[in-house]
């Protein structure tokens, strides 16, 4: 089943593109859309649509979580834990990037 959620991260572009640097060119399995967004405060938003949770949740253990964490102690910075995650329903997926995305 699609799986769906929005995120406002505390960090900055610079930190972001850290992240990514870490994890590589090879594709997420199961991931269908990662939206970044600036928000006002500078800091982004994250909406991402995925297979399943369960793939999200593989992903965030095996690349995410490690390419996150090894920035975070590169640069010297300690969240209080986790971003909450915002779930939301998928009703329809559509355009390019969502050829052969389930809902």
């Amino acid at each position: 089943m699609t799986y769906a959620w929005i995120q406002d991260v505390p960090v900055g572009e610079d930190v972001y593109r850290k992240i990514v640097g870490r994890l590589g060119d090879e594709p997420l399995e199961g991931l269908l859309v990662h939206l970044v967004l600036r928000r006002p405060d500078g800091k982004l938003r994250y909406v991402d649509v995925w297979d399943s949770k369960e793939l999200c949740d593989k992903a965030f253990q095996n690349r995410i979580h490690p390419a996150v964490h090894a920035t975070f102690q590169e640069i010297g910075f300690r969240p209080d834990g986790e971003p909450p995650r915002d779930e939301l329903e998928v009703v329809d997926l559509r355009g390019t990037l969502a050829a052969g995305a389930r809902t």
